[in-house]
This record gives C-alpha cells, sequence and structure tokens, in this order.
C-alpha cells in the first residue's frame, strides 16, 4: 500500500476534516505519533470501512533470560488482567474493534442469516434408563438446551430443568452428567459463560425439584451416581491435581469422602494427573483411570468391587506408557489400548498381567480405530478409513458380526448405550448436513431417527470430496473440501480453511452453522488433516508434537498452496481461523506465511509457547509441546512461537484475535499482546483487531444469542478482508 504524497494527500485530509472534524482530529494526533505510513492506512480499506490507525500501547520492556539467549518482550504488563492499564487496553480495543464492525455492510444481513441457522432445534444423544430416555434438547428461539426425559419411545417429551429459570443470564447452561439406576435422579452441571468450571446439582424427577445437595463451582472431570442413587462419586480438579470423592445426597459437602487421588502403589499423583470415575454397567466396580498430562501418554486404569464394604483399589493397568480404555462386560474386561498398536486394538484383559499376556479380540489394521462402545452382547467399533468414519460390529468374542450404516462422508459418532440396553444411539453430520441422531436395534441392525432438526440448508446444493496433497516432507496429507455444486474454480471466489493439528485429536467433517454460511453464500470450505491429530493413529500424533510441531504448520502452507495451485482461490481472497491449539496454527501462519492468506481469525489461542504453561490449564500440556524453561525444548519453542517471531517492518494479514474474559483454559494474555505488537509491527495496512468478550469463554455454554453475535463479527471481518480491496476516493 503506498504513501500519500502533495496534492492528493491534502484532498484527502481536506476531505475527511470536512466530513468529521473530530474524527480528523484523532487523525492528526495519531499521524503527529506514528507518521504518513499511519495516515495512509486510516483512508485504505476493505468493503468500504476506514479506520484510524490502532490505539497507541505503550511498550515497557522486559527482558529474560533462557540459557544465555536474551528475548525481550515489551508487552509482558498485559498479562496482569487485573491491572488498569490492561482493562483501559481491553476497553480501547474493543472500541476499535467496535468501530469496525459498525461499518461493515454485510454485518447485518450476516447477523440475520446467522439467526436462521443458529435458532433451530437441537438435541443430545439420549441416556436410557430402562422405558425411560433423558437427553439435552433446545427448541428453536431458545438460548440454552433444557434437559428433558421422554417416558417411552413413542411418548411426548417432558422439560425437567431449563437454565432460563435459573438465572436471567442467557449464558447460564446445564449439561446433563448422569441419571441414577432407577431414573429417579438427574445429575446435571450448571455453568456460567465458556468457563470451565461448573457448579454440579441433582434435580429429583419424581418431585421437579433440585436437591439442596450442590458441588460449590469447580472443574468436574466426571460425576456419576452410586449404585444404591443415594451418593455421587465425582472427579475435581485443582491446582494439586484431580481427587475422586462420594458424596452421600443430604450431607454436608466438607463431609464428603476422599475415594482416590494423592497416591497409589507408593506413586504420588500431582497436578498433571486427571482422574475420572465411573461405574460399570452392573454397578459392581466404580472404575478409576487416570490419564497423565494432555494428551496423556500414559493412562492407568484401577477399580474397586463397590458391592464389598472396606474393599481396596485393585490394578487393571498400571506403569505402562500407553493409552487404555475399558468396559467391563458379562464377568471380563474389553480394553481398547494402543499399546504396541498405533492404530488400537481392543483385547480382553487379565487384571494385573501386563497386556502381552491379554487375549486379542478386535485386532489392528491399517485404519485407526477412533472408538469403541459394547451395546447389548456386540462390539461396535468405528473406525477413520482415511479420515471417513466407518463402524463394524463384533461379537463378544471377536468374529465380524456386520457394520452400521453410514451416510457418506462425515462424522459418526460411536454406538452410545449399555451392555444391557437392546438399543443403541448415534449421530451423523457433515460440513453439508447437520446432525441427524438414529437409535439402533442391536438385535436387528435396524436404525430410526431420534431426532432431525430443520435447518434452512439443502444439502443436495452442495458437494463433499476428499482430496490428498503433498506436504513440504513428501508426507501425503487428505483434505475435506466443500463447496456449491458448479462453483467455479478460477482463482477469484473465496474460500475458508480451518486444521487444528494436535493433542490426537481427529478433525472429522461435522456441521458448523458458520461453514454453512460461508458456503450458502458461494465461498469454498476447507479442512486438512494435519499431522498431530489422531486421523492415522498415533504415529500420525507423533510426528506433530514436541520438535516436530513444524511439521503441522507445514501440512497447513501446503493445503493452502494445494488450493491456489488449483484455483479454488487466491490469497487476496483466502480467509482462515482456528481455535486454542488451532489458534496457535494460526499465528504460526501469519508468522510465519503472511503471504499466504488475506485475513485470519485467531480465537482463543496460544501464542507465547514460551511462558504458556505458566497459566491457567497450560502445564497440562507440557506432553504435547514441551516446556521453555527446558534447554532443548526451547531452541524448537522459539523457533516457531508466534508471539517471539512478529518482525518489524513486515507486511502481515489482516487479523482479528478473538478471545474472552471467561477463558479460563488458554489464558488471553496471549491474544492482548500479540495484539499489541502485530499493531505495532504490521506495515501492511491491514486491520489488526482484538474481540475482547466479557462474558464469552472457551468452553461450550453461552447463549444462541451470544453464539450469533460472535459467530457475526468473525465472519463478517473474513468476508470483508477476503474482498477486493476498497479504491481511493
Amino acid at each position: 500500500m503506498r504513501n500519500l504524497k502533495g496534492r492528493e494527500y491534502a484532498v484527502q485530509m481536506w476531505n475527511c476534516i470536512r466530513r468529521n472534524f473530530t474524527f480528523a482530529l484523532l487523525f492528526a494526533l495519531i499521524f503527529a505519533h506514528r507518521g504518513p505510513l499511519a495516515f495512509s492506512q486510516a483512508i485504505h480499506g476493505r468493503g468500504g470501512i476506514t479506520l484510524p490507525p490502532p490505539p497507541a500501547v505503550n511498550a515497557d520492556p522486559f527482558t529474560d533470560n533462557y540459557f544465555g539467549t536474551k528475548i525481550a518482550d515489551n508487552y509482558r504488563w498485559l498479562e496482569n488482567a487485573n491491572s488498569a492499564d490492561t482493562k483501559a487496553f481491553i476497553d480501547t480495543e474493543n472500541t476499535y474493534t467496535q468501530r469496525y464492525m459498525e461499518q461493515a455492510r454485510i454485518r447485518p444481513q450476516i447477523s440475520e442469516d446467522m439467526d436462521a441457522l443458529e435458532h433451530v432445534s437441537t438435541f443430545g444423544v439420549p441416556i436410557e434408563r430402562g422405558n425411560d430416555l433423558f437427553f439435552e434438547k433446545m427448541l428453536a428461539g431458545e438460548d440454552q438446551s433444557s434437559i428433558y426425559v421422554r417416558h417411552g419411545w413413542t411418548e411426548k417429551d417432558k422439560r425437567l430443568i431449563d437454565p432460563a429459570q435459573l438465572s436471567r443470564d442467557p449464558n447460564t447452561s446445564v449439561d446433563l452428567e448422569d441419571v441414577s439406576r432407577d431414573g429417579t435422579l438427574v445429575a446435571y452441571n450448571l455453568r456460567q459463560g465458556g468457563a470451565d468450571e461448573s457448579t454440579v446439582r441433582i434435580f429429583d424427577v419424581k418431585t421437579g425439584k433440585t436437591l439442596e445437595d450442590e458441588l460449590p463451582s469447580g472443574i468436574y472431570l466426571s460425576v456419576a451416581f452410586t449404585p444404591n442413587g443415594k451418593g455421587i462419586y465425582y472427579s475435581r480438579m485443582d491446582q494439586k491435581g484431580s481427587l475422586v470423592y462420594e458424596h452421600e445426597l443430604g450431607a454436608r459437602i466438607s463431609h464428603d469422602t476422599l475415594v482416590f487421588g494423592k497416591e497409589f502403589r507408593g506413586e504420588e499423583l500431582g497436578p498433571n494427573d486427571l482422574m475420572e470415575a465411573s461405574l460399570s454397567d452392573d454397578y459392581r466396580y466404580l472404575v478409576i483411570q487416570i490419564e497423565r498430562g494432555v494428551p496423556a501418554k500414559r493412562m492407568d486404569i484401577v477399580y474397586r468391587d463397590v458391592t464389598k464394604p472396606g474393599s481396596y483399589f485393585e490394578t487393571l493397568i498400571w506403569g505402562v506408557d500407553s493409552r487404555f480404555s475399558a468396559d467391563y462386560v458379562k464377568g471380563a474386561w474389553y480394553v481398547s489400548t494402543d499399546y504396541k498398536s498405533p492404530n488400537w486394538r481392543i483385547l480382553k484383559a487379565a487384571p494385573g498381567v501386563m497386556p502381552d499376556a491379554w487375549t486379542t479380540v478386535v485386532p489392528e489394521g491399517p485404519d485407526a480405530i477412533d472408538g469403541f462402545n459394547i451395546v447389548g452382547d456386540r462390539i461396535y467399533v468405528n473406525r477413520l478409513h482415511d479420515v471417513k468414519s466407518e463402524t463394524s460390529v463384533y461379537t463378544l468374542d471377536g468374529k465380524p458380526a456386520g457394520s452400521v450404516e453410514n451416510d457418506g462422508i462425515g462424522l459418526v459418532t460411536v454406538l452410545a448405550g449399555h451392555t444391557t440396553d437392546r438399543y443403541g444411539f448415534y449421530s451423523f453430520e457433515s460440513f453439508i448436513a447437520p446432525p441427524t441422531i438414529y437409535r439402533l436395534d442391536t438385535l436387528t441392525g435396524k436404525r430410526e431417527v431420534f431426532a432431525q432438526p430443520k435447518v434452512p440448508f439443502d444439502s443436495s446444493q452442495y458437494d463433499l470430496k476428499q482430496v490428498f496433497f503433498t506436504s513440504k516432507d513428501g508426507t501425503k496429507v487428505p483434505m475435506f473440501i466443500a463447496g456449491k455444486k458448479g462453483l467455479k474454480q478460477d482463482g477469484t471466489e473465496r474460500l475458508l480453511m480451518t486444521a487444528y493439528g494436535g493433542f490426537n485429536l481427529s478433525q472429522l467433517p461435522e456441521w458448523s452453522p458458520r461453514a454453512a454460511w460461508w458456503l450458502k453464500e458461494g465461498g469454498w470450505f476447507a479442512m486438512p488433516n494435519l499431522r498431530g491429530g489422531g486421523e492415522y493413529g498415533e504415529r500420525w500424533h507423533e510426528q506433530g508434537m514436541f520438535e516436530k510441531k513444524q511439521n503441522v504448520f507445514d501440512d497447513f502452507y501446503a493445503a493452502a498452496e494445494y488450493l491456489i495451485a488449483n484455483k479454488y482461490t487466491s490469497p487476496q481472497h483466502f480467509a482462515i481461523y482456528g481455535g486454542s491449539n488451532g489458534g496457535l496454527l494460526m499465528g504460526a501462519a501469519i508468522t510465519q506465511k503472511p503471504e499466504l492468506f488475506s485475513a485470519v481469525d485467531c480465537a482463543y489461542p496460544l501464542l507465547d509457547m514460551l511462558r504458556y504453561q505458566k497459566f491457567e490449564q497450560g502445564a497440562h500440556w507440557m506432553t504435547e509441546y514441551g516446556s521453555a524453561d527446558k534447554e532443548d525444548q526451547f531452541q524448537y519453542l522459539l523457533k516457531y512461537s508466534p508471539y517471539q517471531n512478529v518482525k518489524a517492518d513486515t507486511a502481515y494479514p489482516a487479523v482479528l484475535f478473538f478471545t474472552g474474559a471467561s477463558d479460563t483454559r488458554v489464558d488471553p494474555l496471549h491474544a492482548r499482546k500479540m495484539t499489541a505488537l502485530l499493531q505495532a509491527d504490521s506495515t501492511s495496512g491491514r486491520t489488526v483487531l482484538l474481540h475482547y468478550s466479557v462474558s464469552g469463554g472457551h468452553s461450550a455454554g453461552v447463549g444462541v444469542q451470544q453464539k450469533i453475535q460472535d459467530a457475526t463479527d468473525q465472519l463478517t471481518f473474513l468476508w470483508t478482508e477476503t474482498g477486493q480491496p476498497s479504491p481511493l476516493k
């Protein structure tokens, strides 16, 4: 973007003064501080938007010394969220962002369209107790899901717990946790906004009232009723780690009994050991799974016979650096594991001995097992065949017993249900198909629709396909691409791409109202399956963690280059977005390949990788990234950490940093610091904004209206910044 000179410069200033004297005065003050390039930025824009340069932010140099390497941090002061200066920074940045949004001509249309896509009836997969089905459901026009019961397959739904009756805040949500064995009690979480913390309450189905028992605000990893329904087991996490307690209904919380934690078999359990407690389907065993770090490299499983008072915990598996997940069925333990099988397998386990002595039920294959469950007397196994879900059925002794019908490319959930149930439930969805929940008869294989939302989106008008591209080191990587049928490929269309690449999480084509809006407007949508995920088993994950994290970024850039080379889009029409670990990916794309992209939505991001482990839940992720506190890991973290790799006098794309004060998982300090740094150093003249919600956070739970508002702002930015630049007038 060129500087204005001479008469053209004077004319532009005069026109600006004539339109708005106050606005022009602000320009002049900032111009005096930042120079003529800043003024040229102020009058250039896309979609008819004009903004002054971003707010001036004080740079207060601070220097760290990492093993003899000095690292400067000009915005360390922004780490303190409670300081008056930081609060003033947030307010000023939000005002600046709001000014942008108010000028965006397409914003009202997006808001109206997103209202139609989001305000539809939605359902959760039900929990079955006898003939009763318990599930979450949100009616069209409501802000949050309520918890319902259906007394029989053909009966009407009855609302039990309505968050709107519990709080006037539309960002208050409820989550169904468990239902007692006899179906008379419901345990649920009550969450404010997007925070990870919640309270746990108990609802009496017969009386229609919530009991006085309430677990205080905290991070609960599991909640399960005791076999007699007179208490609950729960796992709560704090700074010292997670512990499992038993609460007797009607008793004081302070009298709750510690069931498991602190140490076992002489091994001390610490803050990175996360525990989940559950009961076997026959209500005989309390099973506790301990995950060592996030993602866990090691999982331990212990169990206790709760039918025998005074019994002790026994070991199913302990001290093996592999992952395990167990079900107890008809007197036998069925365990899925990646022990000596990176694509996973299912074994029949013998407690107390090494897995080498266990019996293979479902062997490892070329396709990674994505999950399994035993419903009735069948094992239902989900595999990923080139990232496409396939569900196979086996008898309990491992003999093939058919498959479950799928509806094409999409995300298929593992069949939910119990070993004592005849019916199980699963859902199917994709980028071009809203979620449909099915009930499957495990005896006949027949399926019926349990719930199907009515969304204003005609799936028949769109195509979803998969392609493969070659990454920098020669690795073949898959990618899903969706678009309207007949959409042209000449490089002129907008394209929105997202990805994740981390924590062994497989990214499947799931329904997204935001992606649906982009597709309806005639844009392309793409999602590559980067290394670091679990799409091809543990080996795929390991190729994208620790010192190999750069592979994830290189896969992402190769995907972008493939899309540009094949004329799906061009750099000036290319938008990308990602959150959390995906926000780290966005940060890397900004700093490593700014020329590939026009607009970036970087949400709830990790960006200062030298300090991430010091805040919120960051220490849990050292098993994925490493820590700059170790010299060898500091070296590779420094090479890619986005915050440390912003370069002065560099042309960066337009960026929207999106975060919220209620994010108690990834500290919003990352977005605050990166906003200030990028606003100061970018010379492209492109917009850099901070969208800082006072109520939003990392977790789900915000109301539909808040979702619509957030999506509207994000899509407004991405759509506006991928159009043709506005000419000077």
